[in-house]
């Protein structure tokens, strides 16, 4: 017979005042009393046969009992929750995670005409900023997402390609001029990073053999690519861009090309999801439809370098 488990509110009890340090915050949680979370703590404690909290003065602190638990139950619920999110959610849902500047530039205005096809395309979107693009379907409660990488997943993923990623200088209309920029206006320039390790600049520089000539010293550096198009686009310097990304704001002369040459980077936007996920079949169709309007964009015209 399998060992009987402990009350399943009274381990939620634990959880919560564990991450909260506090009894009252997890009363106030859970929606009970202060004196009903400390009989619950009572009762895993006697179940256990060992202490799981301890007050230090006023503060409250985890036993190294509590401690071992804590994680288990922690990702129990998160299972628990994960699993009553998908078989309560509405079945023509989709969560999506996605990078916030793919989102505010490109993302956002697809995803509502397609939404607007037909009824059950509805996409819910979750716009998150990523140092490296990154998602955790076992911990995130999302159906698919859109991820900037060089195509290594997991071998139980769906991958839909969706477009490559071409870097290309970009700055404000005011920059451009009758020809194309010479080394050394770029040297000169202020150079705007959209990541503090300035990778996109280095991986442009290198590819066009310019990184002897022009340094990565200096400038401003951003969290986001969308800051750094947006500091460019306002006369603060020459950013560093995605070519599809700023292929609207080029067209309206919001941003200009000083250099008009776009280095592939060597990564591609894919939509990904889980094989085992519900809604496979919709998942294909949105990437279908996201191909489609990549294929039907207008891009400026510059010189690719892959």
């Amino acid at each position: 017979m399998p060992r009987r488990l402990p009350p399943l509110y009274a381990l939620r009890a634990f959880e919560a005042a564990a991450r909260h340090s506090s009894f009252t915050r997890a009363a106030e949680e859970l929606s009970i009393t202060q004196s009903a979370v400390s009989r619950h703590i009572r009762t895993l404690e006697a179940y256990f046969g060992c202490r799981l909290f301890q007050r230090n003065g006023r503060n409250l602190q985890l036993t190294e009992s509590a401690r071992t638990l804590l994680p288990g139950v922690r990702d129990g619920f998160s299972a628990l929750e994960r699993a009553c999110d998908t078989l309560g959610s509405e079945d023509h849902i989709l969560r999506m995670k996605a990078p916030s500047t793919l989102t505010m530039r490109w993302l956002l205005a697809r995803l509502s005409r397609f939404r607007h096809l037909q009824e059950g395309n509805e996409v819910q979107l979750t716009s998150a900023w990523m140092e490296i693009d990154h998602v955790d379907f076992n911990h995130e409660p999302f159906d698919c997402a859109v991820l900037l990488g060089t195509g290594n997943f997991p071998p139980d993923w769906q991958v839909i390609a969706l477009f490559p990623e071409w870097l290309v200088p970009v700055g404000s209309p005011q920059l451009l001029t009758d020809a194309p920029w010479t080394v050394e206006q770029l040297a000169a320039a202020e150079l705007l990073h959209p990541t503090p390790d300035r990778r996109d600049w280095r991986t442009w520089l290198t590819r066009m053999q310019l990184d002897e000539q022009v340094s990565l010293k200096g400038g401003q550096a951003f969290d986001t690519l969308e800051l750094g198009m947006i500091a460019a686009a306002r006369g603060y310097g020459v950013a560093i861009g995605d070519l599809l990304m700023v292929a609207e704001d080029v067209a309206q002369a919001r941003l200009s090309l000083p250099w008009p040459t776009a280095v592939a980077s060597g990564e591609v936007y894919y939509l990904v999801w889980p094989k085992t996920r519900p809604g496979g079949e919709r998942l294909r169709r949105l990437g279908e439809f996201l191909q489609a309007e990549v294929a039907a964009m207008i891009l400026p015209s510059v010189t690719l370098l892959s």
